[in-house]
């Protein structure tokens, strides 16, 4: 017999590998299909520990990596919402919500609050570790979207400034990472990749 507790446990890490089939909009490298949630997460929190150095501020990295781990898990019912789909983004918001109450009730209490609270925190963007793992969700497509000769950003005919009013405060967080933002997107626009407005 297992516990309640395990059993909460084990259903929310089963009901996690949806996230598997939940594709977004950005290529992999190395084949011509899309990533899906599960390998964005793991990426980016990868980036976190691998480019923590580029905080600008005082972060605690191990809170960061939480965060971009289960950051998307609320797109498992809300779905991914593309970043420049202006109307998708009216009701972003309310099905994200709602979507965190069902996943994260599937644990027991403690950690519904501490996922739920991790979750909350990334969305919000207040805190130094926020705002750090935001600029990571942000520049990760980015520089796959670049390094696929801009597939993504052509199929959606997505202009430079639309890229870097995404990553409007990255500069206030992370200087050298703005740094590379900035340049991949001038480039970018340069060889035709973004449109320019």
């Amino acid at each position: 017999m297992i516990s309640e507790r395990l059993k909460k446990q084990l259903d929310f890490m089963l009901e996690l590998d949806r996230m598997k089939n939940l594709y977004r909009q950005t290529y992999v490298l190395h084949e011509d299909r899309k990533e899906n949630d599960a390998e964005h997460s793991w990426h980016i929190a990868v980036m976190a520990f691998l480019l923590a150095e580029y905080a600008d501020s005082e972060i605690d990295t191990f809170r960061v990596m939480k965060m971009l781990l289960i950051h998307d898990v609320v797109e498992i019912d809300a779905g991914d919402t593309y970043c420049y789909d202006e109307e998708g983004y009216k009701t972003k918001s309310d099905r994200e919500e709602k979507s965190a109450q069902r996943i994260f009730g599937l644990l027991p209490d403690d950690q519904k609050q501490e996922f739920y609270g991790l979750w909350r925190e990334f969305e919000d963007g207040k805190t130094n570790e926020a705002k750090f793992a935001g600029v990571l969700d942000r520049l990760q497509p980015i520089l796959l979207n670049y390094s696929k000769d801009g597939l993504s950003w052509r199929e959606h005919g997505i202009y430079g400034e639309q890229v870097l009013s995404r990553t409007r405060n990255t500069a206030e967080i992370s200087s050298g990472l703005a740094e590379v933002i900035n340049s991949v997107v001038e480039d970018a626009v340069k060889k035709g990749w973004l449109k320019i407005q």
